[in-house]
């Protein structure tokens, strides 16, 4: 599934005649038009103030973890996978997440901003079962300066509903998920695996 097929897949799209601007850190947005005291206040609310960036070595955004929400699920059950945590990923190839057909749920993710300010961060998902394409998911994360005191961004994805039926419950489903930007610039990128059933497991 990690193969140079998916790469082409998993390019975010564009609008044409949409050129990204050139690249700038968070301290140096935060100098541009100084004199300007509601921009500042502005740059402000959203972080970027000077020195905000601090050490601009290492990854730009680490993204924390990918959960999948659902009204339908039991009581206190959470499906959340913690991406540090390599092997517990790699873990559901032999066991796959279970996800119970035919209801509704969405991804959410968190994340830090380290440094520096990204823009247009796309989340993208892309389903295979045995091979083929079955889902791609493309939807917008944002713009966003560092986190503030390291704080937390949580973003929600729109609903989507799994499908259901004796076709859809055979096999397990493998999919690579991914955090990019404008730029091209990739944040993360992991793989997973699910099967659907009638219950949530």
């Amino acid at each position: 599934m990690s193969s140079n097929d998916d790469q082409e897949e998993l390019k975010p799209t564009f609008t044409p005649g949409y050129k990204p601007g050139a690249a700038k850190s968070a301290d140096e947005y935060a100098k541009l038009d100084a004199e300007d005291e509601s921009l500042a206040r502005w740059k402000a609310s959203l972080g970027i103030v000077p020195g905000v960036g601090g050490n601009a070595s290492g990854p730009k955004v680490t993204v924390l973890t990918l959960e999948l929400a659902s009204p339908t699920l039991p009581p206190g059950k959470k499906i959340v996978f913690d991406l540090k945590d390599t092997a517990k990923l790699a873990e559901t190839k032999k066991h796959p997440v279970v996800i119970k057909e035919g209801v509704e749920y969405n991804v959410r993710i968190t994340f830090i901003v380290n440094h520096s300010i990204i823009s247009g961060a796309r989340y993208i998902q892309l389903v295979k079962r045995a091979g083929v394409k079955v889902d791609k998911m493309e939807q917008m994360l944002g713009s966003y300066g560092p986190s503030p005191n390291g704080e937390v961004y949580t973003k929600n994805f729109d609903p989507e509903e799994s499908p259901s039926g004796l076709l859809a419950r055979s096999g397990s489903y493998n999919v690579r998920s991914r955090v990019v930007d404008d730029d091209g610039e990739v944040y993360a990128d992991w793989e997973w695996t699910f099967k659907l059933a009638k219950e949530w497991a």
